[in-house]
């Protein structure tokens, strides 16, 4: 099977939610670089490096959690002729049990090479919890008082 080409970042980073709503770990992996120096971070703080490692957390994910849907919003990217960083807001939907798991900030890097625009980095963590009166700035982000 002839790998896909992604043409820009978005379209990678398009892909790789799709994966993630499929719950279809092949088109996962199918995102991820073919460079064995790939790195995941999922919330629970664990450094994954390689492709064995990534797949065997998600192929874990996957499993455990059949049927999840996430939103991504608050969008912010950075990208120049080789690199794209994409840093997103994503609220996790479990189905089977009908929780939210979120907000989550996550950071992917996508890197342009031969094959096309490939992610080479994904980095997770848990925000804080949005004001209860939901009130945003105009970048997107929630206000936040310094004293």
């Amino acid at each position: 099977m002839t790998p896909l080409f992604y043409t820009t970042a978005e379209d990678a980073e398009e892909a790789f939610y799709e994966a993630i709503s499929q719950v279809n770990l092949d088109a996962l992996m199918a995102v991820w670089s073919d460079d064995d120096e790939i790195v995941c971070i999922h919330p629970t703080g664990h450094r994954l490096d390689g492709h064995a490692a990534i797949r065997e957390s998600w192929r874990a994910i996957f499993e455990s959690n059949p049927r999840f849907s996430m939103r991504i919003h608050s969008k912010v990217r950075w990208e120049s002729a080789l690199i794209s960083v994409h840093c997103v807001v994503e609220t996790l939907y479990l189905q089977k049990d009908r929780t939210t798991h979120g907000p989550m900030l996550s950071t992917n890097v996508f890197a342009r090479g031969a094959n096309g625009w490939r992610l080479v980095s994904r980095h997770s963590s848990a925000a804080i919890q949005a004001p209860e009166n939901g009130e945003e700035n105009a970048s997107g982000g929630h206000r936040h008082t310094l004293h």
